[in-house]
């Protein structure tokens, strides 16, 4: 009797094992065939999957997307007020700190070797970009998401920074710049007047 495979659980699970291969080469570096070697398949069942390199890259920043949320909302306590929200939140970015700077670095290589990306693959990359701020002005109940686009530029500045400059070591840094968007925002909260 022939196996029963559930597509769509293989698919994320080749795509899990994309992470790691992704981080280790780089996106420029890597080719499909490596991509196949490293997760033992052939490179026929990959492309049965995936119809390119960038194909899977995509998916893959969707699937880490989806995955980061869910896990975010996982953990996240109840808390009342916006900046025992904003607290959690930079919390959670800084107990992944690794994992962001990882994935930073990835969409940095892909870019670089993309750099005429295709209007599909540009519109696919803001859908994940509004989904994760949509998630973001829910949890932190923001009239608008202005404050959440703001919000999510700052945490990539501060990935960037503790990338090049800063490195993980450096968490005083981390803490004391989050402290600081922390009061702007509630201060802007406080001044802005209520609709």
């Amino acid at each position: 009797m022939p196996k029963v495979v559930d597509r769509e659980q293989y698919r994320k699970e080749l795509l899990n094992g994309c992470v790691e291969l992704f981080a280790q080469k780089g996106y420029g570096s890597i080719t499909m065939r490596q991509i196949a070697e490293g997760l033992k398949v052939s490179t026929g069942t990959l492309y049965h999957y995936f119809d390119s390199k960038e194909a899977i890259f995509m998916q893959l920043v969707q699937e880490l997307c989806e995955q980061d949320i869910s896990r975010f909302f996982a953990q996240a306590p109840e808390v009342e007020t916006l900046e025992a929200r904003l607290q959690v939140v930079m919390a959670f970015v800084l107990k992944s700190l690794q994992f962001y700077q990882q994935q930073m670095l990835l969409w940095v290589d892909f870019f670089q070797q993309n750099r005429t990306g295709s209007d599909e693959e540009l519109q696919f990359l803001r859908q994940i970009w509004d989904g994760t701020r949509d998630a973001t002005v829910d949890y932190l109940q923001l009239p608008n998401t202005e404050l959440a686009d703001f919000l999510m530029i700052f945490i990539d500045g501060l990935i960037i920074q503790c990338v090049y400059n800063r490195g993980i070591e450096d968490m005083d840094w981390f803490h004391h710049q989050s402290q600081l968007m922390i009061q702007m925002v509630c201060s802007h909260e406080q001044l802005s007047p209520q609709s």
